[in-house]
């Protein structure tokens, strides 16, 4: 089996084959992925007339996975040689999976349920590829890259963020919401093929005579223990919790209160997404000049603070569109600096050994809180209104910051992690 030499893990990021493959996998399927977070949503907004209740369940769908299996993926995954076919596995049944919806709605059978199955299975298979390439990446590049391999991946992610919005609106309008979603089918097939090829030295399998339980113990006691990585999952759980009562209702609000079109729902998030880029490109040399944590806490301010314009959105299409689109780009600048910088502390602070079960622990209580947010935000939306969950959203999701500010983040530097 090829593997990643010492020379080609001393060489740039640029010019290691292998790391470029794999990258390129990475900026493929999250274009995809952009096509499929509006046009499921719209799938049951446009073609099923779906409820503020239903929308916001379908969104708990998606992040539910996180909650139910992150926790035992770890394990398993730890205990295999091979992370690599696992991911590529996952990204073959993703792509079957939503298969399904065109073809049923062709057929004239598309449902709720099946779109609340199809999300769930999804969400369910993204977790084993998450967890294992988790510790897929440290085995590709040297310690000194990780920021960097950070802001690259990021950067495709952000410019995902700016086209695949704008071009599922667009798909959506054309060939309708179901049919778009072929277009992140087709993403996932491309990944498995060029994650085929990439093949490196993985890190080895752990042996341990423990049970289960007391394996997980172990992950727990090292993420709860270690006061920076809580410090860490205690803000970033907070933020995702409130953030998702947001998400969960915002297609809904654009479309149905705001009055825009699927067309320029997809333009203001394409456009506003530019922030993602300028915060990946920005995001590593934020990092070097001020600390790699307090740009960390930069990040926790900047993210959730500006998307106050979306619940004061008001007025024309013209007017409303420009305050939501204002508000995405300044808060994708703050998730970037935030998420580039946080990756990077979490990659360089768990130990290999315990990766994977670590960052399904993570992963079992941050993404957990996904699912009860959005569900929580699709009930208050019904019941109180979508301006006042979504202010509810912006106030909780800002006070994530202050376990950041009682931790070792904000003196941290990168030379403290080596």
């Amino acid at each position: 089996m090829t593997s990643v030499t010492a020379e080609a893990r001393l060489a740039p990021l640029h010019r290691q084959p292998l790391f470029l493959r794999f990258w390129s996998a990475q900026a493929v399927s999250v274009f995809g992925d952009q096509v499929s977070a509006l046009a499921i949503p719209l799938t049951a907004v446009l073609v099923l007339h779906a409820s503020a209740f239903q929308v916001g369940l379908l969104t708990s769908m998606a992040w539910l996975p996180h909650l139910l299996f992150s926790l035992p993926a770890g394990l398993w995954i730890d205990a295999r040689p091979h992370r690599r076919h696992v991911m590529i596995g996952a990204d073959l049944l993703r792509a079957a999976a939503l298969a399904t919806l065109p073809v049923a709605w062709w057929l004239g059978g598309v449902t709720v349920w099946q779109l609340l199955a199809v999300t769930f299975t999804v969400g369910a298979l993204t977790v084993f590829f998450d967890l294992a390439n988790a510790s897929f990446v440290v085995a590709l590049v040297r310690r000194s890259q990780y920021v960097e391999a950070q802001g690259r991946l990021s950067t495709s992610r952000s410019v995902s963020y700016i086209a695949g919005p704008s071009v599922a609106g667009f798909l959506v309008q054309a060939l309708g919401a179901p049919v778009a979603l072929l277009a992140d089918g087709a993403s996932f097939l491309f990944s498995a093929f060029a994650l085929g090829g990439t093949k490196v030295e993985e890190p080895p399998v752990e042996k341990s005579e423990h049970g289960s339980l007391r394996r997980l113990g172990d992950a727990f006691r090292h993420l709860l223990g270690d006061s920076l990585l809580r410090a860490s999952l205690l803000c970033t759980s907070t933020v995702n919790f409130f953030n998702f009562f947001l998400l969960a209702i915002f297609v809904l609000y654009a479309s149905r209160t705001l009055g825009l079109s699927a067309g320029t729902i997809g333009v203001v998030l394409g456009v506003g997404a530019f922030g993602a880029l300028v915060g990946a490109i920005t995001a590593p040399r934020i990092g070097r000049r001020l600390g790699i944590g307090r740009a960390v806490v930069i990040g926790a301010i900047l993210f959730p603070a500006p998307l106050a314009l979306f619940p004061l959105a008001h007025g024309s299409h013209v007017v409303a569109g420009a305050m939501l689109l204002v508000g995405e780009f300044l808060a994708s600048v703050g998730v970037m600096i935030f998420d580039v910088n946080q990756n990077s502390v979490l990659a360089m602070s768990i130990p290999d050994a315990l990766r994977s079960r670590i960052v399904g622990a993570y992963r079992f209580v941050n993404y957990g809180t996904r699912p009860v947010g959005a569900l929580l935000g699709g009930v208050l939306g019904g019941a109180i209104g979508l301006r006042e969950t979504m202010w509810i959203s912006v106030a909780g999701s800002s006070a994530g910051v202050l376990f950041l500010l009682f931790s070792p983040m904000p003196g941290l530097r990168e030379e403290h992690l080596a």
